[in-house]
């Protein structure tokens, strides 16, 4: 058995080939043969991320009020309600696009944005970042988008929590993930 300490003393396995199966617009498949220090080789399928991430925003209308969005997902082909988010541009910093997504989404623009952390959705086959950003002292401020709808916006209690999982239309894990850390962070427990 290998301790928790010794994992990070690990070498990553080398890799031996890294080849393009499929390429769209927004995809980029690769398969990637490693050999692990064992001597074990293996082949893995992984989606390449673009390497600029996404941003996750959590608008804070006041202390208790998180504004989440309901937007047609087309990977579940219906309509979920969750927190704003979106793909960050060339050069532009984690705050920065996170305040151009809330305005385009939702409508407000926040005086004070603050990186909580960054995460990881499915590292074995995914290699996409997300960047959690707080967003407080909100104001009116739309900025169009490239959304192809009107996104309807939201208000929900973060005191009101466990019902707002109860709902069928909130599955998204980032999403909830998020809301629960924030609703931490702010003490907001019921």
């Amino acid at each position: 058995m290998i301790r928790a300490g010794e994992m990070a003393a690990r070498k990553k396995p080398d890799t031996l080939r890294t080849a393009t199966l499929a390429k769209t617009r927004i995809f980029h498949i690769e398969q990637v043969d490693l050999r692990f220090a064992n001597g074990a080789e293996v082949s893995y399928e992984r989606l390449r991320g673009s390497g600029r991430g996404a941003v996750l925003v959590v608008p804070m209308q006041d202390d208790d009020t998180v504004l989440l969005i309901r937007e047609y997902c087309a990977g579940m082909d219906r309509y979920e309600l969750a927190l704003p988010k979106g793909r960050m541009e060339r050069d532009e910093a984690i705050v920065d696009a996170a305040n151009r997504e809330l305005m385009e989404e939702v409508g407000y623009g926040a005086r004070k944005l603050t990186h909580l952390t960054t995460w990881t959705v499915a590292p074995n086959y995914l290699s996409h970042t997300i960047h959690i950003v707080l967003a407080q002292d909100l104001y009116p401020q739309r900025q169009a988008g490239d959304e192809p709808e009107e996104i309807e916006v939201v208000p929900w209690k973060l005191s009101n929590l466990p019902a707002l999982l109860t709902r069928a239309d909130v599955t998204e894990a980032r999403s909830i993930a998020a809301l629960f850390m924030t609703r931490e962070l702010l003490g907001k427990e019921n």
